[in-house]
């Protein structure tokens, strides 16, 4: 993930029970992937939560992608 982007996404176990956040706020980077999958575009969910910028929403994309894109070993 690109660095600036990268620190964008938080993560503190005092916070939403220490799932990936958006920027130290209370908005975990699976509201944001729920909002898309219910088909909300970009700007739907800037509009909805407008405590959240552009690049907040790549970042939680980009996250989700290297946290599944990970190698799986077979024993």
């Amino acid at each position: 993930m690109p660095p600036l982007l990268a620190e964008r996404i938080t993560v503190n176990p005092k916070q939403c029970g220490g799932r990936p956040c958006i920027r130290g706020m209370r908005i975990r980077v699976s509201d944001v992937l729920d909002l898309f999958a219910a088909g909300l575009s970009s700007k739907e969910i800037l509009d909805e939560m407008p405590d959240l910028e552009s690049d907040d929403l790549k970042a939680a994309l980009l996250y989700a992608s290297r946290k599944l894109n990970h190698p799986v070993l077979v024993a």
